[in-house]
């Protein structure tokens, strides 16, 4: 029987299948679900920043006394951060797997000690979700490609658990991020996050949400990076990302070289117990092929390892579908 025992960030797990952060890792009886169907480990739902602030801002809108302001902010972040701490510690009794806590935010300056705080608690890692939408025509790229090595730099002084960046395919050039991030002692990234996306009603002439779930297609840009990335910045851990909705989409992400597989989509449509689908696929497909671990079969189909390389880049398009009309 195969053995499915992997590594991430430095934590072991029994599986490579992590359950992302999302509504079903906002709660402990949920966790305990996907714990119990086979889940390696869990990230829980995110801290935001922008909805602390949001929350924080609205209050003071109420208040005639400028001296309160402050104090509402400071008493909303504190409220949040504690709740947040407190699903820390119980989820960390509830099961026995990795729970990796997550931060969402904006900027590299108010959240370091809420950091510290969620390493207090028990966190086995700390997932940070960042992403600073280049709005302003007068900075350069690397203006706002430091907020996340400055962000590194501030975490490994105050916490001595690993972290990893959740990233963003809009980079220019993905892979120097990656590297810059090793270089400074990151762990791992996640490729890739789903933000919010706009879309506008057009009866209503409103803004709205696009759609938040992720489609079977969406893996298309997860795995060309995975397979590019784990060849060229080989050190650093990848957890593949968006996408991921069934047991082949989870082989192709570890053949491309992902160290591990998160999930999200899928589970809402299918439930929690579809993580034991995804492991028992994953575990049918490895005896069928003769594979006794991941790592017998981990990046031997990434970048450096398949014949053609330039399968995996953007200029192969034309000779694929050229003669589609």
């Amino acid at each position: 029987m195969a053995n499915l025992q992997t590594t991430y960030l430095g934590l072991k797990l029994k599986n490579p299948i992590i359950v992302s952060s999302s509504g079903l890792t906002s709660n402990v009886e949920s966790i305990k679900k996907l714990a119990d169907n086979g889940a390696a480990a869990v990230v829980l739902k995110s801290l935001f920043e922008e909805q602390i602030l949001q929350e924080a801002g609205s209050l003071s809108v109420h208040s005639d006394y400028p001296e309160a302001e402050d104090y509402l902010k400071a008493y909303v972040t504190s409220n949040n951060v504690e709740k947040y701490l407190e699903l820390i510690a119980q989820a960390k009794k509830a099961v026995d797997i990795p729970v990796i806590a997550s931060i969402n935010c904006v900027s590299a300056l108010n959240w370091i000690s809420f950091a510290a705080k969620i390493q207090e608690a028990g966190a086995d890692a700390l997932e940070i979700n960042v992403f600073v939408l280049p709005t302003d025509s007068r900075k350069k790229a690397e203006e706002y490609e430091e907020v996340y090595f400055t962000l590194a730099e501030k975490l490994k002084k105050v916490i001595t658990i690993p972290f990893s960046f959740k990233l963003s395919d809009h980079f220019t050039n993905p892979l120097r991020i990656i590297e810059q991030l090793w270089y400074r002692n990151v762990k791992g990234v996640v490729l890739f996050n789903r933000f919010f996306a706009p879309d506008i009603d057009i009866e209503k002439m409103k803004v709205i949400s696009a759609e938040v779930f992720s489609k079977p297609a969406d893996i298309r840009d997860s795995l060309r990076w995975v397979a590019i990335a784990s060849q060229k910045v080989p050190k650093i851990d990848i957890s593949a990302s968006t996408g991921v909705h069934d047991g082949e989409a989870v082989v192709k992400l570890l053949l491309a070289g992902a160290t591990s597989v998160q999930v999200c989509s899928t589970l809402y449509k299918n439930g929690h117990a579809y993580v034991k689908t995804l492991v028992d696929f994953l575990s049918a497909w490895m005896d069928k092929k003769g594979l006794k671990t991941i790592d017998d079969f981990k990046g031997k189909m990434n970048y450096g390892q398949i014949g053609d390389p330039e399968v995996y880049e953007r200029s192969q398009f034309m000779k694929y579908y050229s003669n589609y009309e």
